[in-house]
């Protein structure tokens, strides 16, 4: 019964053990990063799992459906969700990591947002 038990258990839990990877393989995508990217754009640790940080937080705030979607929908608030005085989208756009106050762009926001808008702002990370 305990064999039972705990290969149901398992298997209960092999489907949010695969997606995680898928998660991270949408934010690349997405977010034309680096295929070597940690999960720290949304969660505190490299390896990802709980806690979140804070951009992972509104990640999982906007998670109605789709992570495409949630990523998305993050992006388009237009928060700072790390405090460091630039946008989530503009973090993205520069490759830093919009939930750490220590990763931030090397060039004035008001630039960076300069060129975001140029590239096609927000809707560059549209699913």
């Amino acid at each position: 019964m305990t064999k039972k038990l705990s290969g149901i258990f398992v298997l209960a839990w092999l489907p949010l053990a695969l997606s995680l990877p898928a998660y991270r393989t949408q934010a690349v995508q997405q977010f034309h990063l680096s295929p070597g990217v940690t999960c720290q754009f949304c969660h505190v640790n490299a390896n990802g799992g709980a806690p979140w940080n804070p951009f992972g937080e509104l990640v999982r705030a906007n998670f109605k459906g789709t992570i495409n979607a949630a990523l998305y929908e993050a992006l388009k608030a237009m928060k700072d969700s790390d405090g460091d005085g630039y946008l989530d989208a503009l973090e993205v756009f520069a490759g830093t990591l919009p939930g750490s106050p220590d990763s931030k762009p090397l060039v004035d926001a008001a630039f960076l947002k300069a060129n975001f808008d140029k590239a096609g702002g927000v809707d560059l990370y549209k699913p």
